[in-house]
């Protein structure tokens, strides 16, 4: 089973439905079988502006942050012990969120010359990659 909270302004023209299919595309395509919960939040530029100058120090906008709940890629502060994901006591895994700028689609797609679902829905699937512990270079 798997639970996608999609979080969304309303002013903010999403499909929800396109959105869940995404997120269990992308973790079909590792054979995610169990118990899992990702967020996708779907937010403007001031408040992503905001979010990738606390988190990365990058004084911009950008189109998609993801929000591991653990990350073996990610290097932890000397005084905070990694501990794995945690077996949480309702056996759902916990995967993380998505926040993904909804202007910032909107201009990636007009470049692109897609349709605004349809980079949402690859930033979605490249969102899960993250969660999931599968980086780019």
């Amino acid at each position: 089973m798997i639970n996608i909270i999609v979080n969304s302004d309303p002013r903010y023209n999403i499909d929800k439905a396109a959105i869940r299919a995404a997120v269990i595309s992308a973790l079909q395509k590792y054979k995610v079988t169990t118990r899992v919960e990702v967020g996708v939040n779907i937010i403007g530029d001031r408040k992503m502006h905001e979010l990738n100058r606390t988190f990365r120090g990058i004084d911009s906008t950008t189109d998609i942050l993801t929000f591991a709940l653990e990350d073996p890629q990610t290097p932890t502060l000397q005084h905070i012990p990694r501990v794995g994901f945690v077996a949480a006591p309702d056996k759902w895994l916990r995967l993380g969120d998505i926040v993904i700028s909804y202007p910032q689609v909107v201009e990636d797609a007009s470049l692109e010359g897609i349709s605004v679902d349809e980079e949402i829905r690859v930033l979605v699937e490249h969102g899960v990659n993250h969660l999931l512990g599968v980086h780019h270079d």
